[in-house]
């Protein structure tokens, strides 16, 4: 007997307790919710035998982006494989898990679309697809997938407040900020802990320099994203870097003790989080103390990850401000192999931005800013292919920027400085107006008033 779930698709699942386990668990999974594996776990103790809940437990390890869970993710690829999938629907899923083992997003990501294409209700696929397509920066990609589907998803969709979400973030990253606010705020409306739509009106706040603004909106809506696995660690990171640009540098110190390294853990996502702030704060001169210490560690342990390298690049900037030499020849080395490698869609992005952009920031880290700045503008335009959003690249553009200041080539690095704002919809922020005065006094000793250009 096959049944329906909460977005009125087929489960071939017989258990009705089984598929109310499969929607709690669809709709945690929507709200980056820390429940979501409960729910799997429970699911699968219902029904050991569905092979989608497999596929499903496999395409959640792969997106983790860490080499230790990739033998949980082929382990659980095995046991689909072997259950044989029951549905079209089911069976596009795993080919979408094989797919990312394979090292092959683009290939997952047709497999999810293929899915969408019969069923564009289908608010799961939607989420997967989207979750693979953030990983390798397909902003535009994003935004079609979803705005294909949202005529399926009317207003008494299950899944409607989270595509909307998605909406947002999708339209944030491809520069419509009105509409993404817009988005953002109906998604929370209609669901309430969906922290994604929440967080792309924060970004949509960093892309327009408007910090107080963007307080306001966090400020009293802690509970959109408590309930959330460590995205929350994310969420409060756009409130430290809010913080940040209003030049409340205290508090923003305060909240990476207390909220964003609250737990030391080694995921990708956290450590990018940590080193990418630290990294701000000390580019506006401040002193983070020993914090770069505990992320150098786990960064020591992960220089032969290789399995994304927006990861490997935020390993790097832990590494180099903690002056561990050894471990960054060892990620280098490590890059550089796989780049000429390039066996696949993976390795093809260690090769291009990845292996200039860590060879900019070991140069940042040694003081060479004229060989960063040069590494780092080789890198810049292929830089969205490393994944990841506009905010979290946003610190590869300061250290360009800084590194061209330092380098004393000023003219070079007011151009990217003006491309920077530009993007941002021609609207500076602190860090942008502040560095704009650092060329202008530089531009001045450089060459005084009377002086022959």
């Amino acid at each position: 007997m096959t049944r329906t779930d909460v977005f009125d698709q087929p489960v071939s699942l017989t258990d009705a307790d089984a598929v109310q386990e499969w929607n709690a668990m669809c709709l945690a999974f929507l709200a980056h919710g820390a429940a979501t594996p409960v729910h799997l776990g429970r699911l699968l103790d219902l029904a050991p035998d569905y092979a989608a809940a497999y596929a499903v437990k496999g395409l959640f390890y792969a997106l983790l982006g860490r080499r230790e869970v990739m033998a949980e993710a082929e382990a659980a690829c095995a046991k689909a494989v072997a259950l044989e999938a029951g549905n079209a629907r089911e069976r596009a899923m795993l080919t979408a898990l094989q797919a990312v083992l394979a090292r092959a997003p683009s290939r997952a990501i047709m497999a999810l679309e293929a899915i969408l294409e019969d069923a564009p209700s289908d608010t799961l696929a939607m989420k997967l697809s989207h979750a693979v397509r953030f990983v390798i920066g397909d902003a535009k990609g994003m935004r079609q997938s979803i705005e294909r589907v949202m005529p399926a998803h009317g207003e008494d969709h299950k899944g409607r407040g989270y595509l909307l979400g998605c909406h947002a973030f999708a339209l944030e990253e491809t520069g419509d900020y009105a509409a993404a606010a817009l988005a953002g705020r109906s998604a929370l409306t209609l669901a309430p802990d969906d922290a994604w739509g929440l967080h792309a009106v924060a970004h949509v706040h960093d892309m327009t320099g408007d910090a107080a603004g963007g307080l306001d909106w966090l400020t009293g809506r802690e509970a959109a994203w408590a309930h959330c696995n460590n995205f929350r660690f994310h969420v409060w990171w756009h409130k430290a870097l809010m913080l940040l640009d209003l030049g409340h540098y205290d508090e923003a110190m305060a909240l990476y003790d207390a909220e964003i390294r609250a737990e030391k853990t080694d995921d990708y996502r956290d450590i990018s989080n940590a080193t990418s702030l630290l990294s701000r704060l000390e580019l506006d001169g401040i002193d983070v103390g020993h914090r770069w210490e505990e992320l150098a560690d786990l960064s020591e342990k992960r220089t032969e990850d290789g399995c994304l390298i927006f990861a490997d690049l935020h390993y790097m900037l832990a590494l180099t401000n903690d002056g561990r030499d050894a471990a960054v020849a060892q990620l280098l080395a490590r890059l550089s192999q796989d780049a000429e490698r390039s066996r696949d869609e993976v390795d093809s992005r260690m090769a291009v931005p990845g292996l200039a952009a860590a060879q900019g920031l070991e140069a940042f880290g040694e003081g060479e800013y004229s060989k960063a700045f040069t590494q780092l503008l080789v890198a810049r335009p292929a830089m969205q292919g490393a994944g990841g959003s506009h905010a979290q690249r946003d610190v590869f553009e300061r250290l360009t920027i800084d590194a061209g200041i330092r380098a004393g080539r000023l003219t070079e690095a007011e151009q990217v400085l003006a491309d920077r704002t530009t993007r941002r919809g021609g609207i500076e922020d602190g860090y942008a107006a502040a560095r704009r005065q650092l060329i202008a006094r530089a531009a001045k000793v450089s060459c005084p008033q009377g002086a022959s250009a």
